[in-house]
């Protein structure tokens, strides 16, 4: 005969330790009924002495639900994927959800069909689709596809109807940058944009030739350079808008990193900055402010873009499982603020 410590101990041993039914030590630990203070201190006794583990598994299939939030993410190289992923963790961790990620390393060629098919065999209550937007990696998204899906709330990409949305305003947020530059007193504000593939360097250099528009400035091609979101590309980029615009006095790189290879170039050139270049960043890293000169940049808030994104598909979640009639999905904008430090204070010398 196998004794307790030789098979997988159940919840009917737990119950036998414990001296009541295995539904009272069901509501014990689902709290679906009260259990007495008493009753209950007993059962936990008895939990602790046997070891018993429960089955989440089972349980979250008997109550359609396993309290787990499929994760598809990619860029994590990148700053801003891994805050808001940050965000997500800890609100899940907050409502009680486990995540499942998985990780896109191509995420304008890996097989999303394999990686939906994945998540819904594993049950998972909800989706977050932490995929930037790049080329059409997002085009297999419609209303067919999601009704089969369950919720989903996506993340940086551009609105579009029956589709739940968090994003952060990049076209505000790069009105911000450059209006402040103009504030300044800066005349000729170059651009170094991530790559246009992405959604969102688009929608910076967007905001960005808008504003200059708007007070009456030009926004010609030759102020414009197409960098990586790496430092090195940052680099390469003042040079060659020193080379097509010699006058330039202002520079917004639309992250950080490339911010960075600007200052280097400036210092390399012996251009005072501010004092002859103004330059402006995107993200607001914490190293941003250790730069030297340290660094104005525009701070998205992307941890709380990543928790309202798992608060979004808990309402979704609960909707569903009361079967109650699903509101029509909507888009959630965050406004991103600018951050003065040196790197773009005071007038041009």
């Amino acid at each position: 005969m196998k004794t307790l410590s030789q098979h997988r101990v159940t919840i009917v041993d737990v119950a036998r330790a414990a001296h009541v039914s295995a539904g009272t030590v069901s509501n014990a630990l689902t709290g679906k009924r009260p259990v007495a203070e008493a009753t209950r201190a007993r059962i936990l006794a008895a939990i602790a002495d046997l070891g018993y583990q429960p089955n989440l598994l089972a349980r979250g299939l008997v109550n359609r639900r396993t309290q787990t939030i499929g994760v598809v993410a990619s860029g994590l190289e990148y700053y801003g994927p891994t805050r808001a992923l940050i965000g997500i963790d800890r609100a899940a961790t907050s409502l009680g959800y486990g995540l499942l990620l998985d990780l896109l390393h191509s995420p304008m060629e890996d097989d999303v069909e394999a990686v939906l098919n994945l998540l819904s065999a594993r049950r998972v209550d909800g989706i977050i689709w932490a995929v930037h937007e790049i080329g059409h990696n997002h085009r297999w998204i419609n209303e067919e596809r999601l009704s089969r899906l369950p919720p989903i709330v996506f993340l940086t990409m551009q609105p579009q109807p029956g589709v739940a949305v968090i994003n952060t305003d990049n076209v505000l947020g790069a009105r911000l940058a450059t209006r402040h530059l103009l504030e300044q007193g800066r005349r000729v504000i170059g651009h170094i944009s991530g790559p246009q593939e992405w959604w969102e360097a688009r929608e910076r250099q967007r905001g960005w030739r808008q504003t200059l528009l708007e007070a009456g400035r030009e926004a010609p091609e030759e102020l414009v350079v197409e960098g990586n979101w790496s430092a090195a590309s940052g680099e390469a980029g003042l040079y060659r808008l020193l080379e097509q615009r010699p006058d330039l006095d202002a520079v917004f790189a639309a992250n950080d990193q490339m911010a960075l290879g600007a200052l280097r170039v400036a210092h390399r050139l012996g251009k005072t900055v501010p004092g002859e270049l103004a330059v402006v960043g995107y993200d607001n890293i914490p190293e941003a402010a250790y730069f030297w000169p340290s660094l104005t940049t525009v701070r998205q808030h992307l941890s709380d873009v990543g928790g309202l994104a798992v608060q979004s598909l808990h309402a979704l979640v609960e909707t569903k499982r009361n079967g109650k009639e699903t509101p029509p999905p909507t888009v959630q904008t965050l406004s991103p603020e600018l951050i003065v430090r040196e790197s773009s204070l005071g007038q041009a010398h």
